[in-house]
């Protein structure tokens, strides 16, 4: 007999995740989830109405959804959004100071004041982003995460706005932060789209 989860059983738990995402600020005082991202996006639109940057560091299936977060700030929501996931950046900073301090290094090149970085990462203990958003906060920098698995992880302790799943497996936490990306960058566009008719 099978007792391997269904598609269905799958995409159920997906959805239980999403409707369960947990939201805090810095030192962890609770946000609803519709006010923490509507934090979010304001965040986003006031980088771009001021010409600050965007930040995005992740790893793996999270470096994945950092480059389509990216591409969506860049193309739709028309604010500067950088990462340093360019292979011959990435491996030139990894192999000559170490892959620990590869982001770090592209955030004290590029972080100005009052930049948003965004740091997405299953577990929330990687040390090349908790290094790299360490490096944000000394330039002065808003910091957004989206983390999983334990609820303490430290990069969840970090963040000005902080976005949580409530599960131990990289494939439903990268999907749901997936999701979150899509969500930020839609109400965004909308957000723009709003100001430009009044």
């Amino acid at each position: 007999m099978n007792n391997n989860p269904s598609a269905t059983s799958r995409a159920h738990e997906l959805i239980r995740l999403l409707q369960h995402v947990q939201c805090s600020r810095r030192g962890g005082a609770p946000l609803e989830f519709d006010t923490a991202m509507g934090l979010v996006v304001d965040e986003v639109v006031d980088a771009r109405e001021h010409g600050r940057k965007v930040i995005l560091v992740g790893n793996g299936g999270s470096a994945s959804v950092v480059g389509h977060l990216q591409m969506d700030l860049c193309n739709a929501v028309k604010v500067q959004a950088v990462r340093f996931h360019d292979a011959p950046l990435l491996t030139a900073l990894a192999n000559d100071h170490g892959y620990a301090s590869a982001f770090e290094r592209g955030v004290r090149l590029w972080a100005s004041r009052s930049d948003l970085l965004i740091a997405i990462s299953s577990s929330g203990s990687s040390p090349n982003i908790l290094r790299a958003v360490d490096a944000a906060a000394e330039h002065g920098c808003r910091i957004i995460t989206l983390t999983g698995f334990l609820p303490e992880n430290p990069l969840r302790q970090r963040g000005d706005l902080n976005l949580y799943v409530p599960s131990a497996e990289y494939g439903p936490v990268e999907t749901v932060h997936a999701c979150l990306a899509h969500m930020l960058t839609d109400i965004a566009v909308s957000a723009r789209s709003a100001t430009r008719v009044e």
